[in-house]
C-alpha cells in the first residue's frame, strides 16, 4: 500500500478544499487504480473532470495510477492553446 500526490486545479481546487483535501493532498492507493476509479473514490462529478495528468503527462482515464505517482485533475475550460501544449486534445477518455 502507498500514496499518490494529488492536486486539483481551477474549479476543482475549490472542490478539493471543500472536501478537506490539501494542496497537495496524499491519497492512499493499494496496488493502483485508474483515473476513472480515482474520480469515483473522490466522489467527483465526472462531468467536472476533463483530464487526469500522471507524472506531468495527460493520460487515459483507463491508465493505472500507482503508489508514488503525482496526479493532477483538470476541469473543463482550459484555454485552447494550453489544451494542445498539455496534451488534452486527442486523448481518449
Amino acid at each position: 500500500m502507498g500514496t499518490i500526490e494529488l492536486r486539483g486545479f481551477a474549479k476543482l481546487h475549490h472542490v478539493f478544499k471543500e472536501k478537506g483535501l490539501g494542496f497537495p493532498d496524499y491519497f492512499e492507493v493499494n496496488d493502483g487504480l485508474t483515473g476513472k476509479q480515482l474520480i469515483q473514490a473522490l466522489e467527483l462529478n465526472p462531468e467536472d473532470v476533463e483530464a487526469v495528468m500522471v507524472n506531468g503527462t495527460v493520460c487515459s482515464m483507463k491508465q493505472l495510477i500507482k503508489p508514488g505517482d503525482r496526479v493532477a485533475i483538470l476541469p473543463p475550460g482550459t484555454p485552447g492553446p494550453y489544451r494542445v501544449i498539455l496534451g488534452i486534445v486527442g486523448k481518449e477518455a
